[in-house]
């Protein structure tokens, strides 16, 4: 047990300095604090020069709670929970594999860093995109799961912002789906991690601004706006009653599993979920919304 609240003191310790490192810190290209901003400003820009609904407003309905969530999602969140907890599991599972006589890393099928770079950081990017193609389905079909998720979903005008706003146990669900499968590839550095990042908030942003953007043939690749505002659509297709439009970065799992769907234009349809003028609108109670359903 001591050694477990160790684990998590130094995550806490750690972060802390790492945060306030980030926030005076502007000579490294990988600075997630000030990276985020500068995606963020560049988009929102862009939106207001490129707007897709033009009757939309700059600062659109929940525009500084999709803000807050931002930043309280991206930095404070991993202070609260997200290290000390993804440590904490990461040894428990070693911890039970030990026990058992079995060693996470007798799992591992390749280092990537005995891979050409690019071929490392794109089996990186593929394999983390697929798994969190598939965590997003869970999300939609298994109802304690959906509550969670009915926070991003409570978005009613899409903006650049709103790619950030959802629950804290949705990035512990995500980040526990994820451990294994890279563990089991391996050979990750931070500079890795933080050029995949960057990229997929990039891409997330784009998705959910004001743009009426599909890329020409790289949809069939690339999530974007055109198909993702459908996946936020209140109203679904019968055969789709759980979702559709799963890709986070990529589009291409929605089109190869047949989730794919976007029967016309989308620019005004009604976005959100049955049911959500019940849901809560300020971020406390939001949170606990959860909390309150079986």
């Amino acid at each position: 047990m001591n050694k477990y609240i160790e684990i998590i003191k130094n995550a806490y310790t750690g972060y802390w300095n790492y945060l306030k490192h980030e926030l005076i810190s502007i000579n490294h290209w990988d600075n997630y604090f000030y990276g985020l901003l500068c995606i963020s400003l560049i988009v929102w820009l862009l939106e207001i020069c490129f707007p897709w609904r033009k009757n939309q407003s700059i600062f659109r309905n929940d525009f500084w709670l999709d803000t807050f969530y931002m930043f309280f999602n991206f930095f404070l969140l991993n202070l609260i929970v997200l290290i000390a907890l993804s440590n904490t599991a990461a040894q428990f599972l070693n911890d039970i594999l030990s026990f058992i006589g079995i060693s996470i890393s007798s799992f591992q099928l390749f280092d990537v860093d005995d891979l050409p770079k690019v071929l490392g950081l794109f089996i990186f990017f593929v394999v983390g995109d697929f798994i969190q193609w598939n965590t997003h389905r869970l999300l939609h079909r298994i109802p304690w799961l959906w509550n969670f998720h009915k926070v991003h979903h409570s978005v009613k005008e899409m903006g650049f912002a709103a790619h950030l706003r959802y629950h804290w146990m949705e990035p512990v669900i995500y980040k526990s789906l994820l451990y294994i499968p890279m563990a089991i590839i391996g050979g990750f550095d931070a500079q890795d991690v933080a050029i995949v990042h960057f990229f997929n908030i990039a891409i997330g942003h784009l998705n959910h601004a004001n743009l009426g953007w599909n890329y020409g043939p790289l949809k069939y690749i690339f999530n974007n706006p055109k198909m993702h505002i459908w996946h936020h659509a209140k109203n679904l297709p019968e055969h789709s009653k759980y979702g559709i439009n799963y890709g986070l970065t990529l589009s291409l799992w929605d089109y190869l599993f047949n989730t794919a769907h976007i029967p016309y234009n989308g620019r005004d349809i009604e976005l959100g979920f049955e049911g959500d003028e019940n849901f809560p609108k300020d971020f406390i109670h939001q949170e606990l919304y959860p909390l309150s359903k079986k």
